[in-house]
Formats: C-alpha cells, structure tokens, sequence
C-alpha cells in the first residue's frame, strides 16, 4: 500500500484539485493522511464538505495540529502512515492519473533503489530532470519532494523540522548518506500551482548576477545551511 501524505496550511483553494487527482489514479491500494498544520482559513470546512458529497473510494485520515511547518506536519503523517510506500503530497499539486502507478512499477523494476521521482511542471513552466546523480546531488537540489518512497529506507528521525527552505535536498542528502539512492522516471507526472514552496523560483542566471535580490538572499543562506549541514564544500 501506498500511505500519501499531505501536509496543508491554508489550502482551502488547492487542497480539493489535489484530492480529486489523487482519486483518479489508476492504481487504487492507497490511504490518504491530511495534516492540517494549524490552517487559519477554511481548509476543515472545505475537506468536510467534500468528503461528504463525494463518495471516496479509499481511507482518508484528517489531522489537525497547531502551525509547526511543514516538516513537522510530514512527520505526522508518516507517524500515523501504515503504507510501505510513502508520498510527500503538495496540497497545491495534482498528479496524472497513473502517477502512482508507474512509480510503483518503475521502483518494483529497480529493487537497488530506494526513491522513484520524475519531472514536473510548475504552473507553465517544465522542471526537466535527469538521472540520479549522488555528485550531481551534493552540488544541487534538483529532486522534488514529491517521490516514492520505500518506507524502510525512509530516515528514522524523518523530516528535519529545524529546516525551513530546501527541505527535499536535505532529505534526500540525508538518504544517500545512509547509502540509500534514488531511480529516475522520465516521464512529467505532475504539476505545481505557483504560490507553494518554489513560487519564488528564478531562472539560474538570477542567482549569479543578481545576488541582492531578498529572494537569491534568502535562497543562498539555505544552500548554506543544508551544505554546513551534510559537510559539502
């Protein structure tokens, strides 16, 4: 089974697209665990009102907490997971109906590895990735949050909640320091809306030349953390 986790705040406008995709998926043995991390609009109200004119096919696990940061609001739901398999769901996310499938297909075809993650789309614009690369991964975040992963390779202290930007590299950093590695699947099996955890995203020259900008600031001082962390140059 596959437990898919998806940690919200204030995604009364989203969460309801990613649940709907998430329903259309050709491969059917999942759970489903939303963690509210302590959401000030109405994303309960939205949840509940849709789970109660649409008949939901699998089980669905709503969890409220206080605001904790995404991070913390994965562990949750990897806490109440029951899945050998996890997905880290973006509530501003929706997947194409046979995501879960061909991850599980290209990951059962590849016992040596321990992730599956393809390319994506953010809003208009293609997030073409290529295959792992443990170098190529110390020098770069380039994996998004959103793969499969096998439930016991997955880090015993989970999602570091002292980190606040570049999450998904410091996991997966995390990961391959443990000698765990990830396999890639070249297809684009789904897309962000802009306004989530990349929506400052720039094109690479930005960060080269325009280093005063908050945003290129803000980004270099997590490169920074993430790299004094994982001991890379």
């Amino acid at each position: 089974m596959i437990s898919i986790i998806i940690p919200v705040y204030n995604g009364e406008k989203t969460l309801i697209e990613t649940i709907k995709s998430i329903e259309k998926q050709s491969y059917r043995d999942f759970e489903v665990l939303i963690v509210n991390d302590g959401s000030s609009d109405k994303t309960l109200e939205v949840f509940e009102k849709f789970s109660n004119n649409y008949k939901l096919e699998n089980n669905y696990y709503f969890i409220n907490q206080e605001n904790k940061g995404a991070p913390a609001a994965r562990n949750r739901g990897f806490k109440d997971s029951r899945g050998e398999y996890l997905l880290f769901c973006d509530a501003d996310a929706t997947l194409k109906p046979n995501t879960l499938e061909k991850m599980l297909k290209t990951l059962e075809n590849d016992p040596t590895a321990s992730y599956c993650y393809s390319s994506f789309l953010w809003g208009k614009k293609t997030f073409k990735l290529w295959p792992f690369d443990p170098e190529k991964l110390k020098k770069m975040p380039y994996i998004h949050t959103m793969s499969l992963i096998r439930r016991e390779h997955f880090p015993e202290n989970g999602w570091d909640e002292s980190i606040k930007k570049l999450q998904d590299w410091d996991l997966w950093l995390t990961m391959l320091e443990d000698g765990y590695y990830g396999v890639f699947l070249n297809e684009i099996l789904f897309k962000v809306r802009p306004g989530g955890t990349i929506s400052s995203w720039l094109p690479a020259f930005a960060y080269k030349y325009f280093k005063f900008l908050p945003t290129v600031k803000r980004y270099n001082r997590a490169v920074k953390i993430i790299k004094s962390k994982h001991n890379l140059a």
